[in-house]
């Protein structure tokens, strides 16, 4: 049974939960004024085309990040990576790191935070501020943000198990011997690779745990969630 917000609710022998993730946003002032207006949580062939021969901003020092800051710096003028660490290599694979290092016009601030944001009706201005207490200002359109997410699962909790963080498990990440526990043992199987704790419902893309975070993972994940929930809607309820 399924509860919706407006109270309506609905039964079903399955569900397919791909309810994503929530980008993690900065805790500046007036960083709602500039969603849409500025502020990006991708670099896609779109965003980078927006951003020729421009000055731009990159946050975060992960593996999306370094993907993000090599693509973007075909195309932008200048791009500064903001970053609270100091080793880059620290949360990026070696391979971007020696990318990056290599790109004449990246500028890596190291031990450094946003402050705040300024622009009228779109973004125009950030400042950051070093560990040092240097702050610095630059003047740019593009705020491109790679510092996490976390899973829509909220609903989820206390109904199938969850990672530390928040994200669904599933199939071989479910804790050990739950194939022994009621109600596996009457429905006579193990859960299905892509399938939770509890059975019939299942779990794709960016919410699931272990999945790879990129659109075409999740798009082949969906398929094969939608295999499995035909082959459990084909057994006897």
């Amino acid at each position: 049974m399924v509860t919706l917000a407006d109270r309506t609710r609905v039964r079903t022998r399955c569900v397919l939960v791909a309810s994503g993730v929530a980008y993690r946003k900065l805790d500046v002032p007036r960083f709602q004024d500039f969603e849409n207006a500025g502020i990006y949580y991708a670099a896609t062939e779109l965003e980078a085309r927006l951003c020729q021969g421009e000055e731009v901003l990159v946050v975060g020092a992960g593996n999306s990040a370094g993907q993000s800051i090599v693509h973007l710096a075909r195309h932008a003028r200048q791009v500064h990576v903001v970053m609270r660490g100091t080793d880059l290599a620290a949360s990026m694979s070696r391979y971007l790191v020696d990318g990056i290092e290599g790109l004449s016009n990246v500028t890596i601030h190291r031990g450094a935070v946003v402050t705040g944001l300024d622009g009228d009706g779109r973004l125009s201005a950030v400042h950051i501020q070093t560990s040092s207490g240097e702050r610095r200002t630059f003047e740019t359109a593009s705020l491109f943000l790679f510092i996490g997410a976390d899973p829509n699962s909220g609903w989820l909790r206390g109904c199938v198990e969850l990672d530390r963080r928040g994200f669904v498990l599933t199939g071989r990440e479910l804790s050990p011997g739950i194939a022994d526990s009621e109600p596996w043992r009457s429905l006579g199987r193990a859960p299905f690779l892509l399938e939770t704790s509890l059975p019939g419902v299942f779990a794709a893309g960016d919410v699931r745990s272990g999945s790879a975070k990129r659109v075409a993972s999740a798009v082949g994940e969906g398929s094969m969630a939608v295999s499995f929930v035909h082959a459990h809607v084909a057994r006897p309820a």
